[in-house]
């Protein structure tokens, strides 16, 4: 079984060309090759499928194995997987989801895709609501990105011990769903940083959907603007808010390298 490994600003994954057919029991293969010691090592898999209403379709998995609604940097990642391969010639492409279609348009250079603007749609901004964790009281920002996250605004995010706070987060009863958790740090109107445990992955060096529930979250809540850069430990993602309340995602796209394993 071929496959290849790619990453936005580090969040890697693991990609499958699905079109003619898939492997059996894609959690279990998503848990076994995403394992960075017994595996290839990887925050999940992404396959690509036909589909009957967009482009392609996309189906992802979470390092664990449960399957994940949208992925921000891995959606960038599979444009650049299909167009390089030569399965598309397009540079405008439809990628049906779990949370729905999303539109993306291909940037290349010499002839190879190395970024991708992705509209993610409207984030869902809800109330605040107060979680308590080791004596200390957060101020979570419920936001929906087709996949749950909870923005929190931090001075010093790069000091948390996310092995330990993380997974209190990600299980804490408001969400059944668990969710995604983003420690921020507001450095302007037009910069953020921010530290992200993935729900069902732990700490990642990016999340797409993260970086555009951040400044969704801080932008209603007037502590950025509409055009930010969200600085993450693995690089940087441009998210730009438009007038119509619509996210769009702008990053790199990089492929590390192709290999064979048994399936």
């Amino acid at each position: 079984m071929r496959f290849s490994k790619l990453h936005g600003c580090g969040n890697d994954y693991i990609f499958l060309n699905c079109l003619e057919g898939a492997p059996e029991d894609l959690p279990g293969l998503a848990r076994r090759l995403s394992d960075r010691h017994f595996g290839v090592g990887a925050d999940g898999l992404i396959c690509a499928f036909p589909s009957a209403t967009a482009d392609f379709k996309m189906v992802m998995f979470n390092a664990d194995g449960s399957e994940g609604a949208m992925c921000g940097n891995g959606i960038r990642c599979l444009g650049k997987f299909l167009y390089d391969n030569g399965w598309t010639d397009k540079t405008g492409l439809g990628i049906e989801t779990a949370a729905g279609e999303r539109r993306m348009n291909l940037w290349m250079e010499d002839g190879k895709v190395t970024s991708a603007t992705v509209d993610m749609g409207k984030p869902v901004v809800e109330p605040p609501i107060s979680i308590a964790v080791r004596g200390i009281a957060y101020t979570s920002i419920p936001v929906s990105m087709g996949n749950p996250h909870s923005v929190i605004q931090v001075e010093k995010p790069e000091e948390l011990d996310l092995e330990a706070v993380g997974p209190v987060f990600e299980h804490w009863p408001y969400f059944p769903d668990r969710t995604n958790t983003e420690f921020v740090r507001v450095d302007s109107a037009g910069h953020l940083t921010a530290w992200v445990w993935e729900r069902g992955s732990g700490e990642t060096l990016a999340c797409g959907t993260g970086a555009c529930a951040a400044v969704a979250a801080l932008h209603q809540a007037g502590k950025c603007g509409r055009d930010v850069t969200v600085r993450l430990p693995g690089g940087e993602l441009r998210v730009t808010l438009t007038d119509d309340g619509r996210a769009l995602l702008t990053g790199p796209a990089v492929e590390v390298f192709r290999g064979e394993v048994d399936g």
